[in-house]
Order: structure tokens, then sequence, then C-alpha cells
């Protein structure tokens, strides 16, 4: 099973969208996806209809547990969803406590990847959409994945977020003795402004060797999608972030990229 996280630590750059968009596209090529949403704001687990102030058992339930992650409860947490070939492991707003809660405590830092292992069967792929704080949370999904996917607005406090974001990943990398690779995603791009053709000409001097060379446009019809509870992908297959997204995965997928929507830059 593939694991990527989905992480910045920088709120309002399309973790989520970049998260449920890459999911929905694997779901159509018949990947089994599993969708984790490791963020106490939960917006994820919203996205599909479920409610973070009462979702269990979820996350929050598999990091309580003492011991090893139980099956049972795993296979209890995780839903099927409206979606063809995706699941979603729902997150509470409880999950904003389990720093002070376990943050002394033995372990805590591989319990993601042991569940993750329990299923690794029933999926091809794991996302992870990791909250924007540094902490238990994100130290699992970095410590579990085999790929980071750091999506960057094309703005300049985004940028900086980039830099806070690549000095945990360094720390991380650390503790796992092993590095992580990973690929930034410029997001939210409109290129009819200068600030964002001038972050993405900074994206590209400053991360030459990391930077996806795809970026991914603003689009209203994310909107909709949202609203449906929906991939976009499964309510039109030409919508122009859908299409960005498209090459992005074939990207991660280390497959011939399909030709870019118009406006790419």
């Amino acid at each position: 099973m593939n694991i990527w996280a989905v992480a910045n630590q920088k709120g309002g750059v399309g973790k989520t969208t970049t998260a449920i968009t890459l999911a929905g596209l694997l779901a159509l090529r018949g990947q089994r996806v599993l969708l984790v949403d490791l963020d106490p704001h939960g917006s994820l687990t919203s996205y599909f209809r479920l409610d973070p102030e009462t979702v269990e058992p979820g996350v929050y339930q598999l990091f309580q547990a003492p011991g090893a992650p139980d099956p049972m409860l795993l296979q209890a947490a995780i839903r099927a969803t409206a979606v063809e070939n995706i699941s979603v492991l729902p997150a509470s707003t409880a999950m904003a406590t389990l720093d002070r809660q376990l943050g002394a405590r033995e372990g805590m830092g591989r319990i993601l990847a042991q569940a993750l292992a329990c299923v690794e069967e029933r999926f091809d792929i794991a996302l992870l959409d990791c909250p924007p704080t540094l902490g238990v949370l994100m130290v699992n999904a970095l410590g579990a994945s085999g790929h980071l996917i750091i999506p960057v607005q094309t703005e300049y406090l985004a940028l900086k977020g980039l830099e806070r974001m690549l000095r945990t990943l360094t720390m991380v990398e650390r503790a796992r003795r092993s590095p992580l690779s990973y690929t930034i995603v410029p997001t939210l791009y409109d290129q009819r402004t200068h600030a964002a053709r001038e972050a993405l000409e900074q994206l590209r001097i400053l991360h030459p060797d990391h930077l996806w060379n795809g970026i991914i446009p603003v689009d209203t019809q994310l909107r909709e999608a949202s609203r449906r509870g929906l991939p976009l992908s499964t309510l039109s297959r030409v919508a122009r972030s859908v299409t960005a997204y498209a090459a992005l995965a074939s990207f991660l997928l280390g497959e011939p990229a399909p030709v870019m929507a118009a406006g790419n830059a």
C-alpha cells in the first residue's frame, strides 16, 4: 500500500482539497483509497457528511487505546463513502487534546503506521490529511508515509509556511533515520495576478528539485463538489482542477503525465 501524507504548516493552502480530489481520481482508476483525517478541525470528515463532534470510533479512539492498534476497532472506525473505492478514517474534535494526553507516552510516533499495516491488504493507497501544526498527529503521518505532498498556495505567506514544513521534515527524518521524498505542489494559482506569478517563480528558483512542474489552478467548481460531498472528478472529468490533479496523480504514480489544463504556467 502506498501511503502519501498531505501536509503544510499553514492552513488554507488546499490540503484537504488535494487529498479528496486525488482520492476521487485514483478511485476512478480502480484504486482502493483510504482517506485518513488527522486534522482536529475535521474538514475532510465533514466533507463526507460525518460529524467531527460526534463521530466514533475514529482516529481519536485509535490513539487512546493502550498498546498496539486494535484491528477490530480499526475496522469499525473505517467508513465506506458514497464514492466507490473511497473509505474514510474520520477525525474528531477531541483529537486536539492528544498532544496534552500523549506527549510523554512511549511509542506514540508509530501508532498510525501500525494501524495502516493492519489494513494494507484492503487498500492500494492511503492519503493522510494532516493538521497544520506540529504535534503527535503530524509526526505519526510523516513517520508512516512513503511520500509527502506539500500543497503551497502561490502567495507570499504560504511560502513562509513551506519553510516551516521543510524544517519539520528535517527533524522527523532524523527521528525516522531515513529520508522522506516529497513533492511541492503549487495550488490556488491565478495567472492573472502578479503575486501568484511571482510566488510560482520563487518556488521554481528555491525548490527546483522537489517542485512539481504543473500547477493547480483556482477553480470555483470545487465549491459545488464540496456542497455535494463528492470529489469533483465524479461531477466533471474536464474541470480545470481535475485535469491538473490528474496530471499530479500520474506524476505521483510514476506514469507519463496527461496533457495539462490550459492556463498552466
